[in-house]
């Protein structure tokens, strides 16, 4: 680290202040890849347990925008949650372990029980999160064209140490959206599942569909058909 940011984490660590990112709305936009406890869960926090909050520096710090830090829970009052700081920022140096921090309930993105059987209590929530990898043009993730074309091949992409498996699937833009360049030139990210659902979803209907399928949406009627096309020939096409 040079001088320049060391005598801006100076500053940060006297002067810095940091504030709480509302999680509904990240929730909202990505609930293919962003989880949120149910308010029954919410409710049930107490002292001893432990939340994770999301907590950005004032100013914006030198390599992350925001932290994903855990408290552990010391007193729950009307006004919110008290917990003491059980995490080690990494780019927040006004904060350090153990500091007390106030949040609200809605603040909460995770939680570990003290006392485990609590899950109990409650029913099982099923996750819409997908982190199965796929192939998809990026012009679907950046959400300037819908999908158009997707199919299911082998996977043929995971690589040791992935986290998450290749699903298979390869996804198109829809081409009708798309400009000469950009129908010319195609671009693809190998990303979560998830992240082609925040965008469009109006496939997840098809998401378990089997190796060897294919679906084109009707220009018409904006649904997706099944097509004979195979994998090989829209590689060719392409």
């Amino acid at each position: 680290m040079g001088l320049k940011d060391r005598l801006y984490n100076a500053r940060r660590r006297i002067f810095g202040r940091y504030d709480l990112d509302d999680p509904r709305p990240i929730a909202i936009d990505s609930p293919y890849t962003f989880y949120l406890p149910d308010s029954d869960r919410l409710q049930a926090i107490e002292p001893g347990d432990s939340v994770k909050i999301i907590v950005r520096s004032i100013p914006a710090g030198l390599k992350y925008d925001a932290e994903r830090l855990w408290l552990e829970v010391l007193d729950i009052s009307e006004d919110g949650i008290s917990g003491k700081l059980d995490s080690v920022p990494l780019d927040i140096p006004q904060l350090q372990y153990g500091d007390v921090i106030r949040c609200k309930r809605w603040h909460v993105i995770d939680y570990i029980w003290k006392d485990k059987s609590k899950e109990n209590r409650f029913p099982n929530v099923p996750s819409k999160q997908r982190w199965d990898r796929c192939l998809v043009d990026c012009q679907v993730v950046d959400g300037t064209a819908r999908v158009g074309y997707l199919y299911r091949e082998e996977p043929d992409m995971t690589r040791d140490g992935d986290g998450y498996p290749d699903s298979g699937w390869r996804i198109r833009a829809d081409v009708e959206l798309l400009s000469d360049e950009e129908y010319e030139t195609p671009n693809a990210t190998y990303i979560a599942i998830g992240k082609v659902l925040n965008k469009d979803d109006s496939w997840l209907h098809l998401i378990d569909a089997p190796v060897g399928t294919a679906y084109l949406r009707n220009s018409e009627t904006g649904l997706f058909e099944e097509t004979e096309f195979t994998a090989n020939r829209a590689d060719e096409d392409t």
